[in-house]
């Protein structure tokens, strides 16, 4: 598994570098070395954590295949029911969510491949991700996958924390299965919305990895 750093944290990470250095220096050469060594401390665990929160493993699906659902992010899965979904297909469905704490990998992939037949961006509150109403309240986006078989609907959740969605497609677009769509960043959720017929795979609180672990099979 090869390491990278995702796009949306290169300014974030050189910005964040150069301010802490230039504090750590001035420190260096004002403050008391007790200070200076704490502060330094501070910092370098600081920027670890910020640092790891936009990594962005390369995880590639060897071969392309939509009866397998896969997981879009990394984290634990915190819902699995059926209800009502009312924004697009107006019917039952299978709810699958997965919660991303900031320790996460936040890079949200493509759990399957096909045309993109709906895309929203929904402004809205910033509940913590995991609250029963963040579905539907939160500032999220709402994209559908058309397989060409299926469909299945996918959201990305604003939490607490998370105060930015990014999205990489558009109403229209051929996607590819495992491909990057978008990110949030610090801390968020992600719903899949699967035909009733789906065979769940997960359960509640398992640990989940984007484009390793099978959510489903349709």
């Amino acid at each position: 598994m090869l390491f990278r750093i995702h796009k949306e944290g290169h300014f974030l990470l050189i910005a964040l570098l150069a301010l802490l250095g230039f504090t750590n220096v001035l420190l260096f050469q004002m403050a008391h070395p007790v200070i200076f060594w704490l502060v330094l401390t501070v910092s370098l665990v600081f920027y670890a954590l910020i640092f790891q929160f936009f990594r962005n493993p390369v995880r590639t699906i060897a071969s392309a295949n939509n009866s397998l659902v896969y997981a879009p992010a990394d984290g634990r899965v915190c819902v699995i029911e059926e209800v009502e979904e009312m924004e697009y297909f107006k019917d039952r469905r299978l709810q699958v969510s997965i919660f991303m704490s900031p320790l996460n990998v936040h890079v949200n992939r493509n759990p399957v491949g096909g045309i993109v037949a709906y895309f929203r961006h929904h402004p809205g509150k910033y509940l913590v991700a995991w609250h029963p109403k963040s579905s539907m309240d939160n500032e999220r986006t709402t994209l559908v996958y058309n397989t060409g078989s299926y469909q299945i609907l996918m959201r990305q959740i604003a939490g607490a924390v998370a105060r930015r969605i990014c999205w990489y497609v558009k109403e229209g677009d051929s996607v590819e299965q495992g491909a990057d769509m978008g990110f949030i960043k610090f801390g968020s959720r992600v719903d899949l919305y699967l035909p009733l017929g789906a065979i769940v795979e997960v359960q509640m609180d398992q640990m989940v990895q984007g484009n390793k672990t099978v959510v489903a099979r349709v």
